[in-house]
């Protein structure tokens, strides 16, 4: 893996004398009594204000202080003029413009595009305190504040914007969030190293139209600089023959040589460096934003070599015209050392929202108040999550010293806290400290899962590290409990009995969340999730020992309704799984196609990114339309009166009657209690509108497991 400078390398501003802020100031009176005549960076976010490492406005704010910079930030600001973006005057370096923890868009509409009733980032939750696409309105509401001022964009909705993209809730594919925001720079992915290098070279004098070489960064551009060479992958790949890739472990890799004749050993062939490419001045050409909104097939052509090229090791730059200017994307950015980990999160933050909201309960903040965040990244690639996009595949783990030290700061410094730790986890609860056995294979890898379709043999899976981890923060004095909230991967954890009987016997609080997503070969081979058997074996695991423990424990499973290449079958075949299993779902997940995601390319285009896109490439059947996805998770809901109606009429035209009656092996029955079914009833007709339901607040988890107990009860075995 290429190196970079250490993010606690660079020279300290000169306002570090300022000295450390008990919040980032909010308004000009705060920045008074800080003593500040202006802000070096103004950070704007669709969030509230929260003080704690797992909000990103917070984390990069404390980095940039740290690094000596004044930074105010702007929190859910009106958008409607002007004035809200002129608080803290005009920032001496820069605008950083976030939408928040969450895609704007995925935070204020369900997956049926109906509008959320609450916001889990805002006081109170109350809802509509963003605009719809908040990074593109924020910026322009900066550039219109304060002209000539550079206005750089990141977060989760900015990295899955950063080229032409599929955009689930207007139906169409978008232009680059780049060009429709006015801004100056994009940074994608993990941004501490860029901001820190970027404010630092801004600082010393640089013109941000200057500063091209940072990783992890995207710009407009007219042009091809001086030195690089153009890889042109605008068009679909002819068939033809395949070069035979590199081997990792030879000293000069380049193109293979034949092997002898009448020979198919290839062991001893030896790569010639004279055709060696230079990758570090290598663009690839990816189809134009005017070619993928035409051209489906393109789409998901340029959809494939964008995932392709995301290895932080091997990674070119990708270029994305839009009209007479280029999107140039660099490389993304060097993983973060554990020891830079530890500084980012070891700094001084407050631990608690900003005073201004008073006694406001803000949703977000209430469920990770007592929870840790161990680690970033995720390498199993599941097509539907947007993680692997934004914080890429190798794992970033904190030290187990710097852990432990934030047990005992929540422990000594956050209200109300009575001894439990609600999470110990991340993106996922067992990748901690996971990762490729060689470097040399890692930094040469272009697989898009190291555990599809199998965990990859040079994948490490000691769990180990995070098992002793686990004995000693429960060990720390005034702590009662460690409870594990993050997804379980269970088909890693498998390979590991000692953690599966760590986490049953001392860290389920009665239930744990998995995610088998669903049992049938169709969907999880479009999901890139493991088949049923690694589910069955953590099951067994799971039942004995939480019996050795002598606990009564339950598995809480999550699973998603249509999805890309999931037939009406696929969701008949898994209903029956739950009822077989005893599993009555309260609250299911339909499929949200997100920007940039592989699955939202199978949900636009029809084709599988997955293999090489051709014109005659695998076609996947998408479940589309509101009638089909509202029946896909009906079969999820099996349980609900509400449903059978709507059941009853797709197992008839299926031809599976049979499943209809009063007894245990039928799915739903054929009586109907009064004042159900109603809701349904009123899509029955083609081409009949529904009208437009209320979002409802999510139910709490009490009330889910509540209502899961009865079920779960009854389940064999």
């Amino acid at each position: 893996m290429q190196t970079a400078p250490l993010i606690t390398s660079y020279r300290k501003y000169w306002a570090k004398r300022f000295g450390t802020a008990p919040f980032l100031p909010t308004s000009r009176a705060e920045m008074e009594t800080l003593g500040w005549d202006s802000c070096d960076i103004v950070l704007v976010t669709g969030d509230a204000y929260i003080d704690h490492p797992s909000f990103g406005m917070a984390l990069v704010g404390r980095l940039l202080e740290d690094q000596g910079f004044r930074v105010g930030i702007i929190s859910q600001p009106d958008w409607l003029s002007t004035a809200a973006f002129k608080t803290l005057g005009r920032p001496n370096l820069f605008f950083g413009v976030t939408a928040g923890n969450m895609d704007s868009m995925v935070n204020r509409y369900t997956s049926d595009r109906k509008i959320r009733s609450d916001d889990a980032y805002t006081p109170n939750a109350a809802p509509n305190k963003r605009p719809d696409r908040a990074v593109t309105v924020y910026a322009q509401r900066c550039r219109e504040a304060c002209p000539g001022t550079a206005v750089v964009v990141g977060s989760i909705e900015a990295s899955l914007r950063r080229i032409a993209h599929y955009d689930y809730w207007s139906d169409t594919v978008r232009r680059s969030v780049l060009p429709d925001s006015k801004a100056d720079m994009l940074i994608f992915g993990n941004a501490e190293r860029a901001l820190v290098a970027l404010a630092h070279r801004l600082a010393a004098g640089e013109k941000i139209a200057d500063i091209t070489d940072l990783r992890g960064t995207a710009f407009m551009r007219k042009g091809l600089p001086d030195g690089w060479t153009e890889m042109d992958s605008s068009h679909l790949d002819m068939p033809g023959p395949v070069a035979a890739h590199p081997n990792p472990y030879d000293e000069k890799p380049s193109t293979p040589t034949t092997a002898p004749q009448g020979t198919s050993d290839t062991s001893t062939l030896h790569f010639h460096p004279k055709q060696k490419q230079d990758r570090s001045h290598t663009v690839v050409r990816i189809p134009s934003y005017e070619q993928v909104k035409a051209d489906p097939v393109l789409y998901a052509h340029a959809s494939r070599i964008l995932h392709l090229e995301s290895n932080p090791g091997n990674a070119r730059a990708l270029v994305q015209a839009h009209g007479t200017r280029d999107v140039w994307l660099n490389p993304p950015p060097i993983p973060l050392s554990t020891a830079e980990m530890d500084h980012v999160y070891d700094l001084p933050y407050a631990r608690r929202p900003h005073p201004a909201y008073g006694e406001a309960k803000i949703p977000a903040f209430e469920m990770i108040r007592f929870s840790i965040n161990i680690m970033r990244g995720c390498f199993g690639g599941c097509t539907f999550c947007s993680i692997t996009e934004h914080e890429g595949r190798i794992i970033q783990s904190r030290s187990e010293a710097s852990i432990l030290h934030e047990i005992e700061e929540i422990r000594d410094k956050t209200p109300g806290f009575t001894g439990t730790i609600s999470d110990l986890g991340g993106p996922t609860a067992n990748m901690y400290r996971l990762h490729c056995k060689d470097e040399k294979i890692e930094s040469a890898c272009r697989r898009l899962s190291c555990v599809f379709p199998d965990i990859c043999i040079n994948m490490g899976t000691d769990h180990g590290p995070l098992v002793q981890l686990y004995r000693k923060a429960r060990a720390i004095p005034g702590v009662k409990r460690v409870l594990i909230g993050s997804g379980v991967r269970y088909d890693l954890a498998v390979q590991s009995p000692e953690y599966v009987k760590e986490l049953v016997s001392h860290h389920v609080g009665g239930y744990l969340k998995i995610a088998p997503e669903h049992t049938e070969p169709g969907p999880l081979s479009k999901m890139m999730k493991p088949g049923m058997g690694s589910y069955d074996k953590f099951k067994a695991m799971f039942e004995k020992f939480s019996k050795e423990a002598g606990k009564e424990q339950y598995r809480i499973p999550h699973l998603i309704a249509a999805h890309p290449g999931t037939r009406d079958d696929d969701m008949l075949n898994l209903a029956l799984w739950l009822k077989a299993n005893g599993f009555r779902p309260d609250q299911v997940q339909a499929f949200l196609p997100t920007p940039m995601a592989l699955a939202s390319t199978m949900y636009h285009t029809h084709r599988n990114p997955l293999k090489k896109v051709t014109r005659n490439s695998e076609e996947v059947p998408i479940p589309m339309g509101e009638r089909q996805r509202r029946l896909h998770k009906a079969f999820l809901r099996y349980h609900d009166a509400n449903n059978w109606p709507l059941l009853r009429e797709a197992l008839k035209r299926m031809g599976r009657s049979d499943l209809i009656g009063n007894g245990k092996r039928h799915l739903v029955p054929f009586w109907q209690p009064e004042g159900t079914g109603k809701q349904q009833e009123g899509i029955r007709r083609p081409g009949s509108q529904s009208k437009p339901q209320s979002p409802l607040a999510q139910k709490s988890k009490a009330q889910v497991t509540k209502n899961q107990r009865p079920a779960q009860k009854k389940r064999p075995g």
